[in-house]
C-alpha cells in the first residue's frame, strides 16, 4: 500500500485520492490520522471480506486499539471502477466525498490535523492531491 507521513492537513483542507478499484477487489482501506496506531478515520469499503458483503466500515484507532465499528448501508463502489474521493475534517467529524455519495464519521479523538495517510488493499492509487 501507499503511506504518506509528515503531512500537515488542517481543518477545512482536503485530501483527494484518485485511483482504481481492482477488478477482483475484496476490499480496501483509506486511513488518516497521526500515525498507523492513531487514526481519526479508517474508511474501509468491503466487497467481500471479514464476513461483510458490500459494506463500508468506518472506525477510529487510539493507541493501537480500534474503536466501535460504524457500518454504512450505502455502497457506491463497483469492481474495476475509477474513483476520486476527497477527505476533509473539522473538530466534529471527518467527511469522505465521492461523486455519488458522502459519508460522515465523528472526529472521536478530537484531532486538530492530519499527519498520516495510508491506502491499503485492492486499490491502485493513481494520484493524490492536497488542497
Amino acid at each position: 500500500g501507499l503511506v504518506v507521513t509528515q503531512l500537515d492537513i488542517q481543518p477545512g483542507e482536503c485530501i483527494k485520492v484518485k485511483g482504481k478499484i481492482l477488478s477482483d477487489a475484496k476490499g480496501f482501506a483509506v486511513n488518516v490520522g497521526k500515525d498507523s496506531s492513531t487514526l481519526m478515520l479508517h474508511f474501509n469499503p468491503r466487497f467481500d471480506c471479514h464476513g461483510d458483503i458490500n459494506t463500508i466500515v468506518c472506525n477510529s484507532k487510539e493507541g493501537g486499539t480500534w474503536g466501535e465499528e460504524d457500518r454504512k448501508g450505502d455502497f457506491p463502489f463497483q469492481h474495476g471502477d475509477k474513483i476520486e474521493m476527497s477527505i476533509s475534517f473539522n473538530e466534529e467529524e471527518a467527511t469522505v466525498k465521492l461523486p455519488e455519495a458522502e459519508f460522515h464519521f465523528p472526529n472521536r479523538l478530537g484531532m486538530e490535523k492530519i499527519e498520516y495517510l495510508a491506502v491499503e488493499g485492492d486499490f491502485k492509487v493513481k494520484a493524490i492531491k492536497f488542497s
